[in-house]
């Protein structure tokens, strides 16, 4: 098999979308947002890359604390126009049931299946548009008709997936096998 060359690109697909929700000028704003990652396990801390001139940008520099919102596919359109839209000029907080916990005061989606509360541990330049924000999560939350045997179940929440070449969105297919345990 012959392999051609296809350029500088980050073909680590398909992304987990993701709704980040910060405080900015006392308001909540919620922003889509494609480049997320585990960045630990233990304990937990997600990465999360985010263009330097957005309005939510702002928010996460004073305020230190952002959350991470899981929408299931359901949400798809609405997750769409959160990423079409600037906080600047839409109060996105209105597409919404905004929820908090007293941990550090982020404001999360209800109607995601999952919400995590991140307090900012690093950010790094990247030396172009974005900055690599690195938090902890504070604590994470699901209702119950998300879980099974008390863990998140992929198949219930139904994630909205995209390919960012593509500019497409999936949804996930079946289980293909038990991690660490398939190749054995």
């Amino acid at each position: 098999m012959e392999k051609i060359k296809i350029g500088n690109k980050n073909y680590l697909y398909p992304n987990p979308v993701i709704i980040v929700g910060v405080m900015v000028d006392d308001k909540p704003n919620y922003l889509n947002v494609s480049y997320c990652g585990i960045a630990n396990r233990d304990p937990a801390m997600i990465s999360i890359s985010i263009n330097k001139s957005h309005y939510s940008y702002c928010g996460i520099k004073e305020n230190k604390a952002f959350s991470i919102n899981i929408p299931s596919l359901d949400m798809l359109e609405v997750t769409d126009y959160c990423g079409t839209v600037s906080g600047k000029d839409i109060d996105k907080s209105k597409l919404f049931s905004t929820c908090y916990d007293n941990n550090i005061n982020v404001p999360m989606i209800e109607e995601c299946p999952i919400n995590m509360e991140c307090q900012v541990i690093h950010e790094i330049d990247l030396g172009g548009s974005n900055m690599l924000i690195i938090g902890k999560v504070m604590e994470t939350y699901s209702s119950k008709e998300y879980l099974t045997n008390n863990i998140p179940d992929l198949k219930k929440i139904n994630p909205i997936l995209l390919s960012i070449y593509e500019f497409n969105y999936y949804s996930i297919g079946d289980k293909a096998g038990k991690a660490w345990d398939v190749g054995k």
